[in-house]
């Protein structure tokens, strides 16, 4: 039998949830249901029944982030999948098959984006059971959410009739409100989840059938590969050339083997605000929270806060409050968000993409004050963790530790900085700032000079293979 391999998708960038989930720290990686991100959620429900580790698909710039969540968790990911650029979920998911396919086995994939809720781990789990025979022997298995409500913000399966997994009889785009409410009085619709069942010889004969141009690019792109550590760099000149499309489109919607099980497991994509305030859990005025909020004579609404909000008088609100911004939107407009994304990427805002804290792989920093000649960060950097050995042509910089021990290279010298020592690195001389400790190293910078942007960076070397 077929042995079970779980594929986490975790390419999104979830610009809908803004301005919490950025471009370079997405929801799936923010903890918005639960104590886990939404990555490790992903992998916790379907541990139980997972028979081979997972093959984790990944954005070249979330590698970091996606192997440190996953890690903490004891999750076992021998490699993990990187996509040079974005190309929709079917090259992604060729890509996770031929991975799967090198030592010659022929596992059923489980495809899963990581960035969902499933409130029924129990049901979800007898769900891929009931529908693994039926994958075994070769049918496209997707997996429908049974409707509550006329959503129009999802697709729709539409099912043959009987009880169970069934035929697909055609996948339909997302409707207006009037045609959703007749897809729920008709019976036999279903949201179209993006979970998908199967082998993964027979994804790839199945996507050849339909589109062998993108199996070509991505045979290509995967054969090219390099092997970095627990990464696996697709080849970026090969996998760009790959079209961009989705698998509903390039093969669910042309197979004559598609089967979908319906299935009613509490599951939500939090799409939206308004999609995160229907799984939080909600006071006797339907009042969602998350951190220091007090409401008055205020109903319905969703608070997001980091500082102290206070509603008062409001119905159908969403307040989130972050470092760097503020979203107040009505719960029904809050798709608009992605608008407002738009508007801060045309005009090259920095929120667009990152928060005011940024994570790196050694660890993060938070840029807490900044004028024309200065700015000042918190950084914070990990046990046994090192930034690159690097230069500065337009800033110099004043390190003041705070907590931890600090081994500092400067030009041909070497420090040890204990908590309240200090040193200063002048501009253009080679640097390195490295915590030989077992406890996190937290210190003050404080850059001066004429420019002062990130880009302003010439590594020499860097343990994670960064050059800029």
């Amino acid at each position: 039998m077929a042995k079970l391999q779980p594929v986490l998708l975790s390419g999104g960038s979830g610009t809908r949830l803004w301005p919490l989930s950025r471009e370079a720290y997405p929801k799936q990686f923010l903890p918005l249901a639960g104590d886990d991100t939404m990555v490790q959620a992903t992998w916790r429900r379907v541990e139980a029944i997972a028979e081979l580790a997972p093959i984790v698909v990944a954005n070249e710039e979330h590698r970091f982030l996606v192997a440190e969540q996953l890690r903490q968790i004891g999750a076992p990911v021998p490699s993990i999948l990187l996509e040079p650029v974005g190309r929709n979920t079917a090259p992604a998911i060729a890509a996770a098959a031929l991975q799967a396919m090198a030592d010659g086995a022929d596992p059923l994939l489980l495809v899963l984006p990581s960035d969902h809720v499933v409130r029924d781990v129990t049901g979800f789990q007898r769900a891929i059971r009931d529908a693994s025979p039926t994958a075994e022997a070769g049918a496209l298995v997707t997996f429908g959410i049974v409707p509550d409500a006329p959503e129009t913000g999802f697709g729709y399966i539409q099912a043959e009739a009987g009880d169970g997994l069934r035929k697909v009889s055609r996948f339909v785009e997302k409707p207006d409100a009037a045609t959703a409410q007749s897809y729920l009085d008709a019976g036999g619709y279903y949201w179209n989840s993006g979970m998908f069942l199967f082998r993964a010889s027979r994804y790839l004969e199945e996507l050849a059938r339909f589109r062998p141009d993108i199996v070509d690019a991505v045979r290509a792109a995967h054969a090219a590969a390099r092997h970095d550590g627990d990464f696996v760099r697709l080849d970026k000149a090969a996998f760009a050339a790959c079209p961009s499309d989705s698998i509903d489109y390039a093969v669910f919607e042309k197979t004559d083997h598609a089967m979908v099980l319906p299935v009613d497991i509490g599951w939500n994509d939090v799409g939206s605000w308004s999609a995160l305030w229907d799984v939080a859990d909600r006071d006797a005025d339907g009042n969602a929270h998350h951190g220091d909020v007090i409401a008055v004579d205020s109903r319905n609404s969703y608070a997001y806060a980091q500082r102290l909000v206070a509603l008062v008088g409001v119905d159908d609100i969403v307040v989130v409050e972050t470092d760097d911004a503020v979203l107040v939107a009505r719960k029904d407009r809050v798709q608009e968000v992605k608008q407002v994304v738009a508007q801060l990427k045309k005009e090259q805002r920095s929120q667009a993409v990152l928060h005011r804290e940024v994570h790196r792989p050694w660890g993060s920093y938070d840029s807490v004050d900044n004028g024309g000649r200065h700015q000042v960060k918190r950084i914070k950097v990990k046990p046994g963790a090192s930034l690159s050995l690097q230069m500065h042509h337009h800033r110099a910089e004043h390190w003041i530790v705070v907590s931890g021990t600090a081994k500092v290279t400067r030009g041909d010298e070497t420090l040890l900085l204990s908590e309240n020592e200090s040193t200063y690195i002048p501009l253009g001389v080679k640097h390195r700032l490295e915590n030989p400790g077992k406890v996190p190293l937290e210190l003050i910078e404080v850059q001066s000079g004429s420019y002062l942007g990130e880009d302003d960076i010439v590594r020499f070397e860097d343990v994670y293979g960064r050059s800029q």
